[in-house]
């Protein structure tokens, strides 16, 4: 390609902290909830590389059309594949199209069309613009992409911290999960955390159902917790795990955890988990559709023992990330983990959010 420079090219990275920056030199931005992509562009031929520098052009060949016709003949941009539908972004959606058959990633790309919304510019004709301070490549970034259209985006962007705390808590409805805040004059620097992110962050009470061993050490020491919700119908439902025990934690929870092994298959409300199928009412012990060798196996607890964890993001009705383990509730019941301790923020269009 005849660029500055050529793909693949590590993307700059974020480190999270707890509240929004203060200071006249930040850029804001909403944090997205997709595939970080970074676009190459030379003239017909484009290359889009994922965060780990894998392509992702076959997985998403409804975008190369919109790219030719709404980006520069030759450039180089960062940015979010995103997938919108029904007012939300759907990251479910974007993980299905990880798929190795191409009339399966066709069916899907017509069915829910993918959408790329850029935050950064890296270079342009013959300009790298790597060195160049944040504000710079804003302003050439806003002005490519200002006669832009639906499926490209330029994600929006603002100096007001408070409009910037206003992002972080009514576009979480729309399901992003955050704001992202750059120092104005930051150069773009590949594979480092130069960037600010800040997460939503809350607390739930979970059942527990059962663990996982933890790596090469069965018998010994437990790797995560498997966690429930009771839904409304009063079926308890897996939403995750909570794992990132330190090596001494692990084989005090096995310590902890043992008693309630015994008989714990008795009436166990994933008991049917081998016959379960993906959908729905998810269980622990499925194969993964992504990993087929991957161990998912798990023993069972009878569910007595309610933790309580931290998590970032709900997407549907199952943690986004791993959650945190905070401590044991003694004081609870497991039939007191349902859904209704969940906040629902209003969806905000993602339409809005995209100015379309």
């Amino acid at each position: 390609m005849k660029l500055p420079f050529q793909p693949p090219v590590l993307p700059m990275l974020a480190k999270l902290t707890s509240g929004i920056p203060e200071g006249a030199n930040f850029i804001f931005e909403p944090k997205w909830d997709g595939f970080r992509a970074m676009i190459f562009r030379d003239g017909d031929n484009i290359q889009i590389q994922s965060r780990d520098l894998k392509p992702l052009q076959r997985y998403f060949p409804e975008l190369a059309a919109p790219l030719r016709a709404h980006t520069p003949e030759r450039c180089v941009l960062d940015g979010e594949i995103v997938i919108a539908h029904g007012g939300v972004l759907d990251f479910e959606a974007l993980l299905q199209r990880i798929h190795p058959a191409e009339s399966r990633v066709k069916t899907l790309a017509a069915q829910w069309p993918a959408s790329y919304v850029a935050f950064d510019m890296l270079a342009v004709g013959d300009e790298d613009l790597r060195d160049r301070p944040q504000k710079e490549r804003r302003a050439k970034l806003e002005t490519a992409l200002a006669a832009s259209a639906p499926p490209i985006y330029l994600t929006p962007a603002t100096r007001d911290r408070a409009l910037a705390t206003d992002w972080f808590n009514r576009f979480e409805g729309a399901g992003l999960d955050g704001v992202v805040a750059k120092d104005e004059n930051l150069v773009y620097s590949p594979g480092k955390r130069t960037m600010i992110k800040i997460k939503h962050e809350r607390t739930l009470d979970c059942a527990v159902a059962g663990f996982r061993w933890y790596k090469d050490a069965k018998d010994e020491a437990i790797g995560s917790l498997l966690l429930g919700l009771y839904n409304a119908e009063g079926h308890l439902q897996h939403i995750g795990i909570c794992s990132s025990f330190k090596a001494e934690r692990r084989r005090e929870l096995l310590q902890e955890l043992t008693p309630l092994r015994e008989n714990a298959t008795n009436g166990h409300p994933w008991a049917d988990w081998a016959q379960a199928q993906h959908g729905a009412d998810r269980k622990p012990g499925m194969k993964s559709r992504w990993n087929s060798k991957k161990d998912l196996s798990w023993e069972p607890l009878r569910v007595e023992r309610v933790c309580e964890v931290s998590f970032d993001h709900m997407q549907g009705r199952r943690f986004r990330h791993s959650s945190h383990f905070k401590h044991w509730r003694v004081d609870k019941k497991p039939s007191e983990c349902t859904y209704s301790q969940l906040d629902v923020t209003p969806p905000y269009e993602v339409a809005k959010i995209f100015g379309a």
